[in-house]
C-alpha cells in the first residue's frame, strides 16, 4: 500500500514537471475567425514569441524566428491579406496590422534590437521593410483606395 502511494506520487510529480514549459521555451499563439485562413512558420532558439490574429477569409501569416527573445505580432481584419516576418538575431520586434483586403507586408530583421511596425488600411497596399544591423527603428502607415 505504501509502495503504491509512493509510486503514484512520483508519477504525478514527474507528469507535473514534464507538462510545464521551461522558461526559455518558444511560444506561438494563433487566433483565427472566418474561413480559409492560414498561419505557419518556424522558431529556432529560445524565448521567441509569435502572436497571430486573423478575422475574415483567405488571410495568411508566416513567421520565422532564429535567435533569442524575438517577438512577432500580426493582426489582420478583412480578406486576402498576407503578412510575413523574418527575424534573425536577438530581441527584435516586428508588428503588422492590416485592415481591409489584398494587403501584403513583409518585415525582415537581421541583427539585434531592431523594431519594425506597420499598418495598412483600405485595399491593395504593399510594404517590404528590411533591417540589417542593430538598434534600427522603422514604422509605416499606408491608406490605399
Amino acid at each position: 500500500m505504501i509502495r503504491t502511494s509512493i509510486i503514484a506520487t512520483a508519477l504525478v510529480a514527474l507528469a507535473g514537471i514534464t507538462a510545464a514549459a521551461p522558461a526559455m521555451a518558444n511560444d506561438v499563439s494563433i487566433e483565427q475567425y472566418g474561413w480559409s485562413n492560414s498561419a505557419g512558420g518556424a522558431q529556432e532558439g529560445y524565448g521567441n514569441r509569435i502572436r497571430t490574429y486573423q478575422n475574415g477569409g483567405y488571410n495568411r501569416v508566416l513567421g520565422h524566428q532564429y535567435g533569442r527573445h524575438n517577438l512577432s505580432a500580426v493582426g489582420q481584419e478583412g480578406n486576402d491579406n498576407y503578412g510575413a516576418t523574418y527575424q534573425h538575431g536577438n530581441r527584435n520586434v516586428a508588428g503588422i496590422g492590416q485592415f481591409g483586403s489584398s494587403h501584403t507586408t513583409i518585415l525582415t530583421q537581421d541583427g539585434n534590437g531592431n523594431i519594425a511596425a506597420g499598418v495598412q488600411v483600405g485595399h491593395g497596399c504593399s510594404a517590404n521593410v528590411s533591417q540589417g544591423g542593430n538598434g534600427n527603428v522603422a514604422a509605416f502607415v499606408q491608406a490605399c483606395p
